[in-house]
């Protein structure tokens, strides 16, 4: 497949999602796509983790939000969320050590019922 095709189809690679840059709704960046959670049996992306706030990778906090809230901008060429980097400052967060917290239950409500997104479970 030609690399044109690839850029014209609704499909994306994994591998091109992972450091794309996402936007506030005012068009600001505001983190980068550190990964994407994908359920194991329906094979849909459900959540995607963002770093905000890092440089060079280190410190900052990360943030899994519903996959809903993402829409991909192609005149920023990043994922564009219809929020505030105020609102996503409140939101439900973790550290790189946690990493794990994204698959928690717990957590996964808090951010779902933070961003007034039906959760998939």
């Amino acid at each position: 497949m030609s690399h044109q095709n690839v850029r014209s189809s609704d499909l994306i690679g994994s591998d091109r999602v992972e450091g794309t840059a996402v936007y506030g709704s005012n068009g600001d960046k505001i983190g980068t796509v550190e990964r994407v959670l994908i359920e194991k049996r329906g094979g849909q992306a459900r959540d995607v983790e963002i770093s905000v706030g890092s440089f060079l990778g280190m410190g900052g906090e990360l943030h899994s939000l519903p996959w809903e809230k993402f829409d991909y901008n192609t005149d920023l060429g990043g994922y564009q969320l219809d929020v505030t980097e105020d609102q996503l400052k409140g939101a439900p967060t973790y550290k790189e050590s946690e990493r794990d917290t994204a698959y928690d239950r717990d957590y996964q409500t808090r951010s779902y019922d933070y961003w007034a997104v039906t959760p998939y479970w």
